[in-house]
């Protein structure tokens, strides 16, 4: 097979090598592709890299807007955890990744897309169905689904063919990194009886002393994080800004065994010191502002949101009627949260907002109550009216 393969390029030990193996399996030329979503690393050595390697063209897509705009916004909105723990950075960046490739496969008049994505991953499926849902003609190549090589013969391979990769056989950590966070698999975490070892964590190494403590204000708008400290900066800003404070506290270390979306369970690290700061934020003031059954509703809706971005169903009709939803929510989600940040801690001390529902006449207890306690008998009556005539009837508690 002849033509050009447009390759998710990261610079890692799975995406280097598939470069050099694409050109000898499929005699295609490779075009990298780098998708700026926010990580750390220097691009543009990776991008000199890809060339070093073969790939006959490199490409660098600043996406960074793009990723805050229409997938970290969405996922603040609808507070999104898989299974209650794990912010989704990973799975939020992929589907504008496989955006980004099926539009630089048309530019490049290529026709097939590549990844590095092992075969009993997460991230193959959320590629494979994103490519496929924007462009079915376009061919899928997986080098980790047909070329069945372990860890250990991929760092034989890349050596062999001087490729040159951060992954060795003493730190043979899998490691992916966006603005949102930070996931590190493989290597001794496999086993989910060992403790993480220190070595693992960079942007939750801690540098406060024990006792320190600093607060922090939050404000949003419609949803959205505008300021921080009453200041008004961009999204971008207050993410990085959170990342490196939150992180120097030990905030945003997540250890959790999940249940993959193929079948198997994985011992997973993440680091979402942002993340985890700017959810529960908002779910602070969400419960400040948005009435009870809104709340509750939501919560349904959420867990759905959540495992629809997990299983790579970003491009779906379920998932655009999810968003509508969660932005009409956000209509009254305007205020400001305060926060304490201690050592491996942070709490929400205060939140305020000209929509709050909470009122203070009614909710007090001292001398400046206005509640009537006098309608309280007749609604709990009302309210168990159903269980009372069950009870009635012995068909309650099994008499």
């Amino acid at each position: 097979m002849s033509g050009k393969a447009v390759l998710a390029y990261s610079g890692g030990l799975d995406t280097s090598i598939s470069i050099k193996w694409i050109k000898e399996k499929y005699g295609m030329d490779v075009v990298a592709v780098l998708v700026d979503c926010g990580q750390p690393e220097d691009l543009k050595e990776i991008y000199v890299k890809a060339l070093k390697i073969g790939a006959i063209k490199s490409v660098i897509v600043d996406a960074k807007d793009e990723f805050i705009k229409n997938y970290i916004f969405p996922s603040i909105k609808a507070n999104l955890k898989y299974e209650k723990k794990y912010p989704l950075a990973t799975a939020l960046a992929r589907p504008l990744i496989a955006k980004k490739l099926v539009d630089i496969a048309r530019k490049e008049g290529a026709n097939a897309v590549a990844h590095g994505c092992t075969a009993k991953g997460n991230d193959q499926v959320r590629f494979d169905v994103g490519i496929r849902s924007l462009a079915p003609e376009l061919k899928i190549i997986a080098p980790q689904r047909e070329w069945i090589i372990s860890r250990e013969e991929a760092l034989e391979y890349a050596k062999k063919n001087n490729i040159e990769v951060s992954v060795t056989k003493k730190s043979p950590y899998s490691i992916d990194e966006n603005l949102w966070g930070r996931s590190v698999e493989c290597g001794i975490l496999e086993d989910p009886w060992n403790e993480p070892p220190d070595d693992i964590y960079k942007w939750s190494k801690i540098t406060k002393k024990d006792r320190e403590n600093e607060y922090i204000e939050i404000g949003f708008e419609n949803g959205i994080p505008v300021s921080l400290n009453n200041k008004n900066i961009s999204p971008a800003e207050i993410i990085k800004s959170l990342n490196e404070t939150a992180g120097s506290y030990g905030i945003g270390r997540i250890d959790m065994i999940e249940n993959r979306l193929v079948g198997i369970k994985s011992r997973e690290i993440y680091e979402s010191p942002a993340a985890e700061v700017l959810i529960e934020s908002h779910m602070q003031l969400e419960s400040l502002i948005l009435d009870r059954e809104l709340v509750h509703y939501k919560y349904g809706l959420e867990e759905k949101f959540a495992e629809l971005v997990y299983y790579g169903l970003w491009f779906t009709p379920l998932k655009d009627c999810l968003c509508a939803f969660m932005d009409k929510s956000q209509d009254f989600v305007t205020g400001k949260v305060r926060i304490k940040f201690e050592k491996k801690h942070f709490k929400i001390v205060g939140r305020k907002s000209d929509y709050s529902l909470y009122d203070m006449g009614l909710a007090t207890y001292d001398k400046s109550d206005k509640f009537d306690p006098s309608h309280s008998e007749s609604f709990i009556k009302l309210w168990g009216y159903t269980y009372e005539i069950l009870a009635k009837k012995g068909r309650i508690n099994g008499k």
